[in-house]
Order: structure tokens, then sequence, then C-alpha cells
């Protein structure tokens, strides 16, 4: 696999300029690369190159350029000159200080678009206070729905912030705005606050608040664990099972498989039984061990799934059916999304295992 112009999906042709960092940045542009555009990071000297394990930084050709010296600030100037986007992480003003921020970037190239990705945004009164993605969901909203009644809200790993609000909001954004700049001509900037895309997460939440539908007691609401039909059992051999079944009819059957007492059966949303509901769930689920439940439920309209670790779920014969995981010089990748039926995304290589120089590029570059 190489990471040149004989990428062929829906983005080949699109260059992107990415500014190595950590996080949300990183994960955008591996899926910018997956759906075929050229990434290439701008790395310091003395970054460590070639790790095959390294699946969030593949896809990539790496150049080495110390962004204090002038010179090599010219040399990043001259891609950006010919590149349609930009990935920036760094905090507000950095770039600016550099002499790469935007007023300065459209000079050289107005039609490109200009993504900087933080937590809390360009401006606000947080805008250069350090972070991470469990301080971005806590002042969100997020953070306190997550986790069970009377405890701790639990962190939901960095997926919900860094990669949900963050890396798709941004590569959303960009997208928009490339679009767009066919169009006009013109790039613009986009700011993608992790913290403005975990609100936006929670649309479905603030309207369920507006119509009186969600309390903000963890435990205690239909998607949060509180109902007994949208919840983890364990199971007899310590392992652990997940429910679903929301619409009346798939509850019905749920019940009818697993054997739910009849008077629980028509009472699946009566708030004040789901703790004898839920006990009586549990008390099912102790019975069987978590494979002999696949057996019985699993592909059925029970909405039922085994709760797998991530070392399991690349043998699920579903996630093997889709090629969820795929080899890449003996490292078992996560396979590009979504999936795109005449311009389909693909793995553009590994990580790199050595820089390559900007000349080489823009000469690559200048012969079409």
């Amino acid at each position: 696999m190489s990471t040149t112009s004989s990428a062929t999906g829906p983005l080949a042709g699109i260059r992107v300029i990415e500014f190595a960092g950590i996080g949300p940045g990183p994960f955008a542009c591996m899926l910018l690369s997956d759906l075929g555009a050229e990434v290439i990071r701008v790395d310091r000297p003395g970054a460590r190159l070639g790790d095959p394990k390294d699946i969030i930084g593949r896809g990539r050709q790496t150049v080495l350029l110390d962004l204090k010296n002038p010179a090599d600030v010219a040399q990043v100037m001259d891609l950006l000159a010919q590149a349609d986007v930009l990935v920036e992480g760094f905090r507000p003003g950095v770039m600016e200080r550099l002499g790469l921020g935007p007023d300065a970037v459209a000079e050289r190239n107005p039609r490109l678009v200009y993504g900087r990705m933080t937590g809390w945004g360009q401006d606000g009164p947080l805008a250069q206070a350090a972070g991470h993605d469990i301080n971005y969901i806590s002042i969100a909203g997020a953070l306190a729905a997550i986790g069970e009644a009377g405890r701790a809200p639990v962190p939901p790993l960095n997926l919900v912030g860094d990669y949900g609000g963050g890396s798709l909001y941004l590569v959303v954004g960009i997208l928009s705005a490339v679009i767009e700049a066919k169009r006009s001509g013109r790039g613009q900037v986009v700011d993608a606050a992790i913290c403005d895309g975990v609100v936006s997460l929670m649309s479905l939440f603030q309207v369920q608040a507006l119509r009186g539908t969600h309390t903000e007691q963890r435990g205690s609401n239909m998607l949060d664990g509180g109902a007994p039909y949208y919840r983890v059992y364990e199971t007899a051999d310590g392992g652990f099972v997940s429910l679903g079944p929301i619409e009346p009819k798939f509850f019905e059957l749920l019940c009818e498989k697993v054997g739910l007492p009849e008077h629980l059966r028509q009472a699946q949303n009566d708030r004040a039984r789901w703790p004898e509901m839920a006990e009586a769930f549990a008390g099912i689920f102790r019975t069987r061990t978590r494979a002999q439940w696949c057996e019985l439920l699993e592909g059925t309209d029970a909405c039922f799934s085994p709760v797998l670790p991530l070392s399991e779920a690349a043998q699920h014969p579903h996630l093997q059916a889709r090629g969820a995981f795929v080899p890449v010089d003996g490292v078992v990748h996560t396979a590009p999304a979504p999936r795109l039926s005449r311009t389909p995304a693909r793995i553009q290589g590994p990580a790199p295992k050595a820089a390559v120089a900007v000349a080489d590029l823009l000469a690559r570059w200048q012969q079409g």
C-alpha cells in the first residue's frame, strides 16, 4: 500500500496538511486519509516514526520541520500553497505566532480550508486553558448523565468528547467547507471545539429535558441504564449481555424467550415497577452462561448482544463477515468507515517509517 496519488476513495485528489498533535486531530486525519485524501503530517525534527501499531497515524506521509525556524516555516507555506485543507490542534494563537495563522495562509492560498481542533474553541473564557476529553464533556452536560444511580459519573473513554464531539465534527466541517470552496474559490476557518460538538450530541436529551421526560439523576432514564430493558446484565459465567428492546413488540419477544414473569410483562414503562423488573431480569440472566444466552437470543428481534471486550470483538462472526478488522503489514487495523459503493475507502498504508522531503512532494504535485 502507498500513500500517494494512487488513492481511490471519494477524497482522492484532496491534499491535507496536518500539524502533528494528539487526540482528535490525528483521528480526524486518519478518517480523511481512509477516504482517499493525501495527508502530509508536519512533525518536529527527531520525531519517532515507523511504529507499525500506530493505527491512528496510518495513511500519511511525514515531513520533519522546525516551526521555529523561518526557513522551515517557508517550506510549510509552500506546501500549504498547494493544499486544500490544513488541520491543527494547538492552543489559540500559536499558529499566528508561528506566522501560519489563517490570514497569513490565506494570502498564499485563499481557497484553503483551515481546520482548527481544540477542546474549548478559539474564543471564550476557557480558550487558553489546558484540558482533556473529560473536562470538555463535563461542562457540556454529558458526563453528568453517564454512570450508575447513586455513584459518580463514569468517563465514557474518550469516545464522546475527543472523537464524537471533536474529530467527527471537524471532519463534517472540513468537508462542508471544501464543497463550498469548490463553488466560491474561497476557503474559511473551521472552529471545531469539542465542547460545542458534545453540546450538539446532547440534542436528544435537551429535547427530552424540555419535554420533561429526562431527569438529571443518573440511572433513572430509558437510555442511561434506568430502564430494566435497556441495560447490561451479568451471566452465570461472569460475562455480560446487553438488552435494548425499546419497542413493545421487541420487549414482548424478549419476555417470552427468557421467561419474565407474566405480571411484569405489561409494566415495560411503569417506572415504579422498574426495580422489580430489573431484579427479575438479573436473576434470569444469572441462570445461563453468556454463550448460552447468545445461542437463544442473538440474531432475534429481542435486541440482544453479548458484551465483548475489544480482544473478542474481532472474532465475532458479524464483524468478521463485515471485515471490520483488516490486516496491514501483519498488524490488525480497524477498517475504514463508512462504506461507499462506488469509491470505497481503504487504508492507504501503515504509519510512515521515514520522513519525505518537501521538495520531493512539491515536485510530484507539480507533475500532477
